[in-house]
């Protein structure tokens, strides 16, 4: 991109951290809206104690803007997680930084301010709702469960998920609210289609500040179904749920073409989770196929309790395929 694009993201977790990653490297104009409703890990406990909202993706987001090479230690500083204590044991450092600013400012927004401003980072994160929510889920047999953190949990039978709410009733920030409305692209994912997408998206005032802005919305799919979340699911339906919220068509959908190594699908098949199925139309020109997997597998630590995904999409090969198609619009 030759002048800087504003860019928003949508979403949250290790997905966003991947197009983060890229997006820093085209020189874009970042603003990450991410989700607030995580109940389980290190931002769960905080957040049972001192009844803030949740701040794990935040930081994760804050982490990706910080330079790999000038700034190293800010990157470590903020994803640090304590492995010994009692008290301490599965804390994440940059979580409580937070959490010690929104103590002091009582505003998680404000907060995520000082500390972009403190450690220089170019960019910004934005919680996509001011208020503390929960994430309530419709399931098609009539049930609902209220925290994403039973999204992570694994039952004998998957049941079917109709729709996810925020609870009690939110808004979308001001803050997020402009950065959608000015925005020259919007990002949606990778992320859980419920637990990180859906989150963003429901908040009410979203899919208006999307439907206002003249940007074009591109949607990343995931590499691999969620027992919990999407059974069954194919890319299409990933693409006709999301659209069904936006109240709009998604104007271009990156789709992974790299197989998964045969030992790594057979580890997610124990769970009962396969690669999203391509069931696209070969010639729709909204469809861009391209290899987008990373080589390399995530390993957790002892202490992380929170559910990871083995495998994540390759910052590089976000790039290329970023760069292609924001040139193309």
């Amino acid at each position: 991109m030759s002048a800087a694009k504003k860019v928003v993201t949508l979403g949250g977790g290790t997905g966003t951290v991947a197009v983060i990653s890229a997006l820093k490297q085209l020189h874009a104009n970042i603003s990450a809206v991410v989700a607030v409703s995580d109940s389980g890990g290190s931002s769960g406990r905080i957040r049972d104690e001192f009844g803030f909202q949740p701040v794990g993706d935040l930081r994760q987001s804050l982490a990706a803007l910080a330079d790999p090479k000038e700034q190293e230690w800010i990157r470590k500083i903020l994803l640090y997680r304590f492995d010994k204590g009692s008290g301490l044991r599965g804390h994440n450092l940059g979580n409580l930084i937070l959490t010690a600013l929104q103590d002091m400012t009582e505003d998680t927004t404000r907060s995520l301010e000082i500390v972009t401003r403190a450690f220089n980072l170019r960019g910004r994160v934005i919680p996509v709702t001011e208020q503390t929510v929960d994430l309530q889920i419709e399931y098609s047999d009539g049930s609902s469960a209220v925290g994403e953190h039973i999204l992570d949990e694994l039952p004998e039978d998957a049941k079917t998920i109709e729709s996810v709410t925020l609870v009690p009733d939110c808004t979308v920030n001001q803050a997020a609210h402009d950065a959608l409305t000015s925005a020259d692209y919007i990002i949606i994912g990778p992320g859980d289609l419920y637990a990180s997408i859906m989150a963003t998206l429901v908040v009410p005032g979203v899919a208006e500040a999307i439907k206002q802005s003249n940007a074009q919305v591109i949607y990343i799919s995931n590499l691999m179904t969620r027992y919990t979340q999407t059974h069954g699911m194919s890319a299409k339906d990933h693409v006709n749920k999301i659209e069904s919220v936006l109240g709009r068509t998604v104007d271009t959908v990156l789709l992974n073409t790299e197989p998964i190594p045969t030992d790594v699908q057979e580890y997610y098949e124990s769970y009962q989770e396969y690669p999203v199925p391509d069931d696209f139309e070969p010639n729709n020109p909204k469809i861009f196929r391209t290899k987008l997997l990373s080589t390399t597998l995530i390993k957790k630590t002892d202490t992380d309790t929170s559910y990871r995904s083995l495998l994540r999409h390759d910052p590089n090969k976000l790039l290329t395929a970023l760069e292609s198609v924001l040139q193309d619009k």
